[in-house]
């Protein structure tokens, strides 16, 4: 085992030892509780199984057979959820085969940032994880469930449901995916559309059609955004079967996964032997794995929030130091749009899970001796699936990757160190996805430029307002004034100036997530300027240091003159009201700093 692994793992052991033997504590507690329903009063139980055909009413009774729970984040507006649609009669079907009953406990809202990018919406994209996870525990807090399934694949329905699943901890939970779309056009044939609207030499139309042959079918989309970040990390967390993540929905062997995982979610309630607690899936170790996965592959930046919140619901305490740590030592193993040309599509065909896992655990990067669904070890997640007739085996994995431009080996990678960056300075703290940044662009020092709107820093650039080196500074982002949204609709404009020669970055209390590309972007920058962080004094025209290979982010302006500028404030009441703004105010107000999770569940 890698000794820096081993340490950071030891690190987040130490510090949360406290609120890790709490929840422990909690769940064992539920645990001896049995069956649940079983201490429900008759009155309880005849409301929680009415609807229930005779014969499941009877297996309820007896508290001998499992009953499964759903909790779905389906819509069919969203490609990624739309497959979700026919989950539910399968998983019945399934389950009905193992002689257990199905209950669709409940579902969560699914929003999709792709949609409501630079929409007023998006300020809701962020607080819609926290909303998932109270909702989860509504679905399953009417106590009548042995193990639950979780279908839910984009980006922040998985660390939603997650969050809620671990204050269920007591039960299994295995999670669904959907897989993704099929590959349409080229990501270089996309971004090339972009940048030519963001200049105005491509019309609507053109851009419209391009956007179409890309997102052009049911599934998750198909570059290596939070929805794809999701599906790896929770299946290297031992949640998901091994090799499942990234088969396509219209694929034979998607649905004969599904049924697969109802069937097991059947074998390992405390109904049986082989009890498999998610509480004893979750711990310390699996949480290192989701980091390394991520830094492995270059993944989304909101994990650096997600892992965060997910890993507290577990009573597990990370922080972006241990992020920073491992960075060191995880080498880059992938180029998956947008840190490369290739779609998820082709990292599954070129080795996918099975190689990424081998690789890492040959590198001493991974726990192996950690609890999974499939049983104890992450060397099952070194196995891809097939199908032989309508069953599911499993068979080694690759040995050799089948195309290198997409996946490497550990003795070959792509870059040394992981694809997230830490930065720090007077400026605060902040994260950067520097696997798609290429080295000479990775330093910039420039005057600053400063916005408290995207579109304004977006009017500026197609206006030629700013044919010169800049640090584009945008703040009042942040989750506690407008619920952090994404602004990843600048990307196209400021890689025009980049394109043109110039020195170019961003630096921003809001959020850029998987989606980050060439442009080096220090987001989710804390303290936000609303909370009292530096960015809020910061005046166009001083000059800005961004940094990632140093990892140094300061304002170069001298603390004399910083302690004498007042700071800057801005009228946020528009972003307060509309499109269901004003219902989450209570969460602006509850919700921590980004390097904390960004999350408003819990007090502490």
């Amino acid at each position: 085992m890698n000794t820096l692994v081993s340490q950071v793992t030891n690190n987040i052991i130490e510090r949360s030892q406290e609120l890790r033997s709490q929840y422990l504590a909690d769940m064992r507690k539920a645990q001896e509780q049995g069956p649940h329903r079983g201490k429900l009063s008759c009155g309880n139980l005849a409301h929680g199984f009415a609807a229930c055909q005779p014969q499941e009413k009877q297996k309820l009774k007896l508290m001998q057979e499992a009953n499964i729970g759903i909790v779905s984040s389906y819509n069919d507006m969203l490609s990624a959820h739309q497959p979700y649609e026919d989950y539910p009669a399968i998983i019945r079907k399934a389950v009905a085969e193992m002689g257990s009953v199905t209950q669709f406990a409940g579902g969560v809202p699914a929003m999709c940032d792709g949609v409501t990018q630079g929409q007023d919406g998006m300020e809701l994209s962020l607080f819609s994880r926290d909303n998932i996870a109270q909702g989860t525990a509504i679905a399953l807090s009417h106590n009548m469930f042995d193990a639950a399934l979780y279908l839910g694949i984009c980006d922040k329905i998985v660390p939603g449901l997650l969050i809620g699943a671990l204050r269920f901890g007591h039960l299994p939970a295995l999670f669904v995916p959907a897989g993704p779309m099929r590959s349409g056009i080229t990501n270089a044939e996309k971004a090339a559309v972009r940048q030519r609207f963001a200049k105005g030499e491509a019309t609507r139309d053109e851009l419209l059609e391009a956007e179409s042959a890309s997102y052009h079918s049911a599934g998750t989309c198909t570059f290596y955004g939070t929805a794809n970040s999701n599906q790896l990390l929770v299946e290297m967390m031992g949640l998901q079967l091994p090799g499942s993540s990234f088969v396509n929905p219209d694929d034979p062997l998607r649905e004969a996964l599904t049924r697969h995982t109802a069937q097991l979610a059947t074998k390992i309630t405390a109904l049986g032997s082989d009890y498999r607690p998610l509480y004893e899936i979750i711990d310390e170790r699996s949480i290192v794995n989701a980091i390394v996965g991520l830094l492995a592959t270059g993944g989304s930046t909101n994990h650096t929030m997600h892992i965060v919140a997910f890993a507290r619901a577990a009573g597990i305490i990370v922080n972006w130091e241990d992020f920073s740590q491992l960075s060191k030592v995880v080498p880059l193993l992938t180029r998956i749009y947008p840190n490369g040309q290739a779609d998820i599509n082709h990292f599954h065909a070129a080795g996918g899970m099975a190689f990424l896992v081998r690789q890492l655990l040959d590198g001493g990067l991974l726990h192996e001796d950690v609890m999974t669904i499939v049983g104890r070890g992450l060397e099952h997640y070194t196995k891809e699936p097939f199908l032989e007739g309508d069953k599911v085996v499993w068979r080694d994995g690759p040995a050799k990757s089948l195309d290198e431009d997409v996946v490497r080996p550990i003795d070959n990678p792509f870059s040394k160190e992981g694809g997230l960056s830490l930065l720090t300075g007077n400026l605060g703290r902040a994260v950067m996805k520097v696997s798609a940044v290429k080295e000479e662009n990775r330093v910039v020092e420039a005057p600053a430029v400063v916005f408290h709107d995207q579109n304004e820093l977006a009017d500026a650039i197609s206006s030629g307002q700013l044919e010169r080196d800049c640090v584009a500074v945008v703040r009042f982002q942040g989750p506690k004034a407008i619920g952090m949204p994404e602004l990843h609709k600048l990307t196209p404009f400021l890689g025009n100036l980049q394109d043109k020669g110039y020195k170019v970055a961003l630096v921003t209390d809001g959020r850029m997530s998987g989606a980050s590309g060439k442009v080096p972007a220090a987001i989710h920058l804390t303290p936000e300027a609303l909370a009292g962080g530096l960015i809020a004094k910061v005046q166009t025209g001083d000059l800005v240091r961004v940094d990632a290979n140093t990892g140094e982010l300061s304002l170069l302006v001298s603390e004399q003159e910083l302690a004498q500028r007042e700071a800057a404030t801005c009228d946020l009441r528009a972003s307060h009201q509309g499109m269901g703004r004003e219902l989450f105010s209570a969460q602006r107000l509850l919700v921590s700093g980004a390097e904390q999770g960004a999350c408003s569940l819990f007090n502490d």
